[in-house]
């Protein structure tokens, strides 16, 4: 009897210890509240790939170079048969930036999918998810200062200050216009503290936790690996522009203007020609939406041919005066059929010059509307605008603009 006892109670123990008896699990429990986190309930499939790349090095020790990473989002209910395709940043924000602000609200992607429309990010080649290959991406940028980031973004440190004026001559950039008249009309970071728009704003330190470094990875290569997303969708898209990947974003229409239906340009990199940004000067999209070659007609070869001249007048009052084809325009021929909207912040370094971007396109033969987001109820705004307090109602006002325009 004691025998079987002993044997039954051994029995007992090995199934415990082998995990033959499986314990309840606990009750799932939301996170704290200090953990920001938002309804994804609209999106019904995701999907995670590569595109582009190739091998690179020597025989035998080759690696992969140029991939580049997407993501993508689908509505529960497609309202809206042309998907966004995001081609933001450049300055050091990734795809991250799209998702959510630094205050912890959903950003422009969760409000294009939250109306029925299916949207693409990406991590650019060298950046991100995407593969930085030593000895092949060149030089890494580190990200931006703090200050910088007062000074550019936040409304934190005014550009006129003692510490822009020092950065300005560490750079070697000219003087005159590194501050801008509009940077005092800024109102829309999303923050409460007494340190707003500074280092030491939890809303600004977290801002700038996101920040990346930039590879200098060839503008082909990312090209190329847009391109190729663009044909791996397989159907008409609207993109979506912003800040310095606008260069590569209009060699992109160029290269596929069957695939594209609309362009939101939300300040891209600018101005035509030559460089304005905070005082520099020199050529800068020379062709004058890239510094490489674009489609005109009749056709070019060299960005010289396009003739460009500088306007004797500005445009109004704290502008810069535009730089534009001498006539007759050529025509930017792939361009011509798709709509674009240009839009400013109130208050952004780029508002002095970002006009000239719709100026040169309209010349171009295509059919741009430039707004200053003020006029549309949106005043305040800087660069960083899908970052702002007022980011869900510019998406919105693209939203009307694309329900007009694009069809």
């Amino acid at each position: 009897m004691k025998a079987r006892i002993s044997v039954s109670v051994l029995i007992v123990a090995a199934v415990v210890v082998g995990g033959w008896f499986v314990a309840k699990p606990r009750a799932a429990s939301a996170p704290s509240a200090s953990v920001p986190t938002f309804s994804t309930a609209e999106i019904g499939r995701q999907g995670h790939f590569y595109v582009g790349g190739h091998y690179a090095g020597e025989s035998g020790n080759e690696t992969m170079h140029g991939a580049m990473y997407v993501e993508v989002w689908v509505p529960k209910n497609v309202r809206h048969p042309y998907p966004i395709v995001f081609v933001t940043g450049g300055g050091g924000q990734g795809a991250y930036a799209l998702k959510q602000t630094p205050d912890g609200r959903p950003g422009w992607a969760y409000d294009f999918v939250n109306q029925g429309y299916t949207v693409y990010m990406m991590d650019y080649p060298g950046n991100g998810r995407s593969a930085y290959v030593p000895g092949v991406d060149g030089t890494i940028t580190p990200p931006r200062s703090g200050p910088l980031m007062e000074e550019v973004w936040t409304g934190g440190r005014s550009p006129s200050s003692d510490w822009s004026k020092e950065q300005h001559i560490r750079e070697h950039r000219a003087q005159e216009g590194a501050d801008w008249p509009q940077a005092k009309k800024y109102s829309q970071w999303p923050s409460d503290s007494p340190n707003k728009g500074k280092m030491g704003d939890p809303v600004f330190d977290y801002f700038a936790k996101t920040e990346l470094q930039i590879a200098a990875v060839p503008e082909k290569v990312t090209l190329d690996a847009i391109v190729q997303l663009l044909d791996t969708i397989g159907q008409p898209v609207i993109l979506l522009f912003h800040s310095g990947m606008a260069s590569i974003g209009w060699l992109v229409a160029d290269a596929r203007p069957q695939l594209v239906k609309g362009i939101i340009a939300a300040e891209p990199v600018a101005p035509p020609v030559e460089n304005a940004e905070r005082g520099l000067s020199g050529p800068g999209r020379i062709w004058g939406l890239s510094n490489t070659f674009i489609h005109y007609d009749p056709p070019i070869k060299e960005a010289s041919e396009l003739q460009p001249i500088r306007e004797d007048k500005a445009d109004g009052p704290d502008l810069l005066p535009c730089w534009v084809q001498k006539e007759p325009a050529h025509k930017l021929i792939n361009l011509e059929p798709i709509p674009v909207l240009n839009v400013a912040g109130e208050a952004s370094y780029h508002r002095p010059y970002a006009h000239c971007v719709a100026k040169w396109l309209n010349q171009a033969g295509v059919k741009t509307t430039f707004v200053g987001l003020e006029t549309v109820g949106l005043p305040g705004n800087g660069h960083q605008m899908m970052s702002e307090k007022n980011s869900a109602g510019i998406a919105k006002f693209f939203m009307s603009w694309l329900d007009k325009n694009v069809h």
